[in-house]
Order: C-alpha cells, then structure tokens, then sequence
C-alpha cells in the first residue's frame, strides 16, 4: 500500500499559515498591492543555470508549448510599467531538476517590488520583515557585507578579476578538483561554484546576511552599478548558511535587457540546453517605461524550515515531489 500520509506535520502547517498571514499584514501595512500573475507563459527566462518545466496547450488544430515559471517576475514587471505602483506575490515557482535538502521542483516563492526605492532601501525593507517573521525567536543583528570583501576574506580571491590559473590552483589546493571541469573558463560558473563550497556555509550565524554588489557576470536582470562597472546593484541573503533570497535594482534599460538575453540565448546553446524563448512583452514593457524600483524573491519553504528549525525541507512541505 503507497503511503499517501503527508511529510509535513499538522503544527508546521499552521505555522505556514501564521508566516503567510504575518507577510499579508505587513505588505497591507505599508499599501503594497498583493497581485496574481500566471503561472502559465509562452515564454521563459533565459538564464543558463535554470531548467524549466514545459507542456503542451492543444487547441484544435493547434499545438503550442507553453512554460511553467521559474519565477513570477517578468509578469510583474509588466504589471509595474502598467502603473501597478507597488506590488507583491505569494505563489508557485518550478524549477527543473532541483530536488535536495533544501530543493523541490514545486516551490513557494514571495517576490515584491518597490517603486522608487533604491537597493539600501529594499534591504531595510527586508530586515524588516525578517526581524518580524522571526520575533519570537530574534535573531542576531542584520549584516551587511559586500561580494568583494567576503568572497576576498575567505578565499583569497579577487572575484572581480578572473584569473584561471588561480582559480585552478585554488580548487587544486582545497580539493575541489572537479570544479575544473565544471567551471571551464567561465568566470560566473567559478564565483558560483567557489562560493557555494568555500564562503555560503558561514554565511548568518544565526542572523540575516546580505551580500551585495554582486559581479557584473552574474546578475542578468540587475543594474551596473553607477559607481563601479564591475559590479551590479544585487543583494543575496543568507541565514545559517542557507540561501534565502535574491534582489535587485532593477534594470530598466530595455535594450541592454534584450542584449542580455541574446548573450544567454547563445551560451545556452552553446551548452546543449533546453531551448528557451526570450520574453519579448517583458522589453516591450521596458521599451513603455518601467518605473525605478527594487524587488527580491525568497524562497517561502525555506524560510519556513529556518522558522521551524526543520532539517529538510520535506519536513514543511505536505507533499514533496516523491510524495505527489
């Protein structure tokens, strides 16, 4: 007989309730528009390190491919330059082959943006309503530390210059050998790579992290920063070591944003990876105007599991993939 029981406990279930409302109440607090956007889409974002899910739409006597989304944003843009002013969203995401301790294909997803707020005040914003998510069991102070002076401090690196040969010798030296042959020569794949092993980990002991100034590499859909062309207006953040969120001042420069999903276009088939179609109403909408603003993405199970004190994150989800 299949079990068909959920992986998730009753309590957590209504600790999911309490942290969704507490997020309700604190965008209704400062006016902020929950919106619903489709999970559904004729295109997709490009990003090289992201799979996505397809299906089939039949209308007789057509036959169109249709997208799940990796992620609520390009839709909510669209709303932005509509004049939505302000806008959150509770909802899905998927993600092709992601499925771990702390990765599901189905996933919860809370993504906001913020007309005329700049990235500092985005992050004040999130410190915000971490502190107030976790006010029953506060946490330490909020950091706030740049990619440059992190990545440098534990590894050594400048992730601003990419030099192979030292990136080899230090994969040689910490015995990550395989990252060779992942990483190639691409400076993006070794920041990721290095940092995922060597600096995540001691990331927000018991405290919200935010990393920013990510670089220029790695952030398709941020900014360059004004003072420094290396790097992008990006923050990550971390509690525990765990990977919580990601945001961005937004670019809102539609032809630099139809340039940078051609160039991605092209590694991805260069890599032999699913053909993805490039979200054309998104520049549109860029071309019209999208206001200056600032948004993130957090990942809701995985704040849930922080909340919980859960090992995995099959414990706060009823039904994982395996279970589905």
């Amino acid at each position: 007989m299949l079990d068909w029981r959920p992986t998730c406990a009753i309590e957590l279930m209504r600790l999911r309730a309490q942290m969704l409302s507490e997020i309700r109440q604190f965008f209704a607090e400062r006016s902020v528009l929950e919106v619903e956007t489709p999970l559904l889409s004729h295109s997709i974002g490009t990003d090289p390190q992201l799979a996505f899910f397809t299906t089939e739409y039949c209308l007789s006597p057509l036959r169109q491919t249709l997208f799940l989304q990796t992620s609520p944003e390009f839709a909510m843009k669209r709303l932005l330059a509509a004049g939505s002013g302000s806008i959150y969203q509770i909802g899905k995401a998927f993600r092709n082959g992601e499925s771990g301790r702390f990765h599901n294909p189905e996933f919860t997803m809370l993504e906001w943006y913020r007309v005329g707020f700049t990235l500092p005040q985005l992050m004040d914003e999130i410190a915000e309503l971490i502190a107030g998510l976790f006010s029953g069991q506060p946490l330490q102070e909020t950091q706030r530390v740049s990619y440059q002076e992190i990545f440098g401090s534990f590894t050594g690196l400048d992730p601003l210059v990419f030099s192979y040969q030292d990136y080899c010798a230090f994969a040689r030296e910490f015995q990550l050998s395989e990252a060779v042959a992942i990483c190639g020569h691409d400076h993006a794949v070794w920041l990721d790579f290095i940092f995922s092993h060597k600096v995540q980990p001691h990331l927000g002991d018991n405290a919200l992290c935010m990393v920013y100034g990510y670089p220029a590499c790695q952030s398709s859909l941020a900014r360059i920063n004004e003072q420094c062309s290396l790097i992008t207006d990006r923050v990550e953040l971390f509690i525990n070591g765990i990977e919580l969120g990601n945001g961005y001042y937004e670019l809102v420069d539609a032809d630099e944003q139809s340039k940078r999903f051609n160039k991605e276009l092209v590694i991805r088939q260069q890599q032999k990876l699913a053909v993805s179609v490039k979200d054309k109403r998104l520049v549109s909408a860029l071309e019209s105007g999208l206001p200056e603003c600032s948004g993130v993405a957090i990942g809701l199970d995985r704040l849930l599991m922080l909340l919980s004190g859960s090992e995995s994150i099959e414990d706060v989800l009823s039904f994982p993939i395996h279970r589905a």
